[in-house]
């Protein structure tokens, strides 16, 4: 199996849903965090729900992360951060990721997300404490394709950021994955283990066969490699990854869209092409000299970062 060394947050608390769906609560002197689990219909969704001290009805985001990563990483950072400013934040594990049990597991798989998300929009009304009426997404790494997709088919979704984002299209797939017979090499795997669930370790420091070979964040202890992080990469996911286009759909939205980038971060040509393809509804800010691992964790890029989308947010919603 080809490696992969991809260029592509500290967690904060762990919690723990009950089993019966009840909540468990966490209070900082600032934040009160509740574990809960939500009903949509995609099924039983393990969530974070980040609270400002003091605040009623806070506006509520929705914060997703990179490729392979459950809430209590880079997300977990993010939406303590947006919580801290004011909003109410909600990290969430995707079906077959972290505590969001599936048959179908540790599948990066687009399309898949995408309805993960869109459904998590619609159950949003039933959480308690929140103003689910301003409701914004934001979207870190690879995740931000799919909140963007997301949002233009959600008439509940009023805003979205995206930050570091990884919005690839055959041509920036087939410049990062080895050109065209790279890419059907791998299609080719995804196709021989579809349904198999077959897994690979996502990232290692030893494993020269995981997904990201001696890739940091995802193998630092203190960082992204934490109890929580499934590690785990369904060889399946290939087809999915591969073959979506998260530029597509720029000319086709609407909501007002706030680009966090960097020409230092993992995937800016991406980020360029959906700001140039897209209406003045988007726009971007570019921080100096912030790389994509930077981007999850790291206390100034995040607060950079946060401020940005604070802002947004509170002119959007």
């Amino acid at each position: 199996m080809q490696k992969f060394i991809f260029i592509f947050l500290l967690v904060l608390f762990t919690p723990f849903v009950l089993a019966n769906g009840q909540s468990s609560i966490i209070t900082t002197e600032s934040i009160e965090m509740k574990s809960l689990e939500l009903e949509t219909r995609v099924g039983k969704l393990a969530a974070n729900l980040y609270l400002p001290e003091g605040k009623e009805n806070p506006p509520l985001v929705i914060v997703t992360g990179a490729w392979t990563t459950v809430k209590e990483q880079m997300p977990a950072v993010y939406a303590k951060a947006l919580a801290e400013k004011g909003f109410a934040a909600l990290s969430f594990d995707f079906r077959g990721w972290g505590q969001s049990a599936d048959d179908i597991k540790f599948l990066e798989d687009p399309t898949r997300k995408i309805e993960d998300i869109t459904a998590v929009i619609e159950a949003a009304g039933s959480i308690k404490g929140v103003d689910s009426s301003r409701l914004a997404g934001l979207g870190i790494c690879a995740s931000s394709g799919y909140m963007l997709d997301a949002a233009i088919s959600s008439n509940n979704l009023k805003s979205v950021a995206v930050v570091a984002p990884w919005l690839h299209d055959r041509v920036l797939v087939e410049s990062i994955y080895g050109g065209a017979e790279g890419v059907e090499n791998l299609l080719s795997v995804a196709e021989k283990f579809r349904g198999l669930n077959q897994f690979i370790e996502a990232a290692s420091r030893s494993n020269e066969e995981a997904l990201m070979f001696q890739a940091p964040y995802y193998t630092e202890v203190n960082r992204g490699l934490i109890p929580e992080y499934d590690n785990q990469f369904n060889l399946a996911s290939w087809e999915g990854w591969l073959n979506y286009n998260a530029l597509q759909s720029a000319s086709q939205q609407t909501k007002p869209v706030l680009v966090v980038a960097s020409e230092a971060m993992a995937l800016p040509a991406g980020a360029e092409q959906y700001v140039e393809k897209s209406g003045p509804n988007v726009k971007a800010v570019w921080l100096d000299n912030i790389s994509q691992f930077d981007f999850y964790d790291q206390e100034l890029a995040v607060k950079k970062a946060v401020d940005a989308v604070s802002e947004h947010f509170t002119k959007t919603l």
